[in-house]
């Protein structure tokens, strides 16, 4: 029984290692270029033109950024089997696991919020738009 309790605990670090480098590369991505990208969607222009343009960038920004979400989110998946080893002493990597799951978390909800604010403030613009340019076709037909 022993044998065995070492047997899995070294294929836990096995495993939780191939977990943890895939994570490093994920939160190095989201540190130096996710929240960076982030943040420059904060202040959205004010012209329709220039907001589809940002549009357009946040796109390709989000596809990028979504993948690298779905693969730190598949990596943690692969240790939810650590609930089931009980016997086994999986503190220290579940401190490490729950970070990483944190600051994922936390990224991949401000990727969503800000895809939303991108599109919500594209729609209200298109729609103001949409409401001037009635309004000078109606002045236009009263001047007529």
């Amino acid at each position: 029984m022993l044998s065995n309790k070492r047997i899995q605990e070294l294929e836990l670090v096995m495993e939780f290692e191939k977990v943890e480098e895939c994570f490093k590369e994920v939160s190095s991505w989201i540190e130096n270029v996710g929240r960076k990208r982030l943040k420059e969607t904060v202040n959205l222009d004010d012209s329709l033109e220039m907001l589809l343009q940002a549009q357009k960038q946040f796109k390709e920004f989000d596809l990028v950024a979504s993948e690298y979400c779905r693969r730190g989110q598949e990596a943690l998946k692969k240790m939810n089997q650590w609930e089931d080893l009980s016997f086994v002493d999986v503190h220290s990597y579940r401190v490490k696991l729950q970070t990483y799951e944190d600051e994922l978390e936390d990224f991949c909800t401000q990727l969503d919020e800000t895809r939303h604010r991108v599109c919500e403030t594209v729609r209200l613009y298109e729609f103001f738009d949409r409401v001037r340019q009635g309004i000078c076709c109606t002045e236009q037909g009263v001047k007529s």
